[in-house]
């Protein structure tokens, strides 16, 4: 923990490849920062790369008993979106295959300008298992999420922050700092608002703009009986806008 703020790294030699212990620890890391009142989460590697994708050696063992990779992939999906504090993926070097699909299961990317990412299972003849294709059509449209799952080429970080793929770039000496700047910024503001944030997001991006707005009410309403916005409008008043100092209660 630094503060509000926890960070997972993950640390599997050499490139922290995808199995399905590595998914059990992700979503055992997040049940931990839950726990610890994490505010915000960063999600890193403690290695050279971020991740260079799945463990393919596993896969292909699974593969000879069973055609469904159970990997616990949509548990893990399913883990990171439900998170209530803001997840940011951290990158540097290579981040590939399952590896990127991680990163896109975040709520936030900052990529070092050095990363190289792309979705390149097309070259041992499989495509993005854990939700790349559809997550890239939602961020970067159809063309481009055909584009790299067809092609499996790797991008620049440049690209895809072009293409509204990752969110910010960073020098590669800045990446720790640059991220926990923006981990600090989220954990200090409204952790209810920020929670409601991800779950209207979610619904809008997985049942359509209708549905998120009959939700609203019902989401917002933690949001009116926090102790954040009460002293925000009290801040307001007597400070002006921007001095509220935010409790995440």
């Amino acid at each position: 923990m630094n503060g509000a703020v926890a960070v997972l790294s993950m640390g599997l030699a050499p490139y922290n490849l995808m199995d399905r212990a590595l998914n059990r620890e992700l979503i055992s890391g997040l049940e931990w920062a839950q726990r610890q009142g994490a505010r915000a989460v960063i999600l890193r590697s403690s290695l050279r790369h971020f991740s260079a994708g799945a463990d393919l050696g596993a896969m292909v063992a699974d593969a000879d008993n069973s055609d469904i990779l159970d990997w616990g992939l949509v548990e893990t999906l399913r883990a990171f979106d439900e998170h209530p504090a803001p997840v940011i993926a951290s990158i540097r070097g290579a981040c590939l295959g399952g590896g990127f699909e991680l990163a896109l299961a975040c709520d936030l990317i900052v990529a070092s300008e050095a990363a190289k990412i792309g979705s390149v299972e097309v070259t041992v003849g499989l495509h993005p298992l854990m939700g790349a294709v559809q997550r890239l059509t939602q961020r970067a449209g159809a063309a481009r999420a055909k584009e790299m799952a067809l092609l499996g080429r790797r991008y620049p970080a440049s690209a895809l922050e072009r293409w509204n793929v990752i969110n910010f770039v960073v020098a590669d000496e800045n990446l720790d700092s640059a991220t926990m700047v923006i981990a600090q910024e989220l954990a200090h503001g409204p952790s209810i608002a920020h929670a409601a944030t991800k779950r209207l997001v979610s619904i809008a991006v997985n049942e359509g703009l209708a549905a998120a707005d009959n939700a609203m009410a019902e989401i917002q309403r933690p949001i009116f009986r926090s102790a954040d916005f009460r002293a925000a409008v009290r801040s307001y008043r007597d400070n002006g806008i921007g001095m509220a100092e935010f409790e995440g209660r």
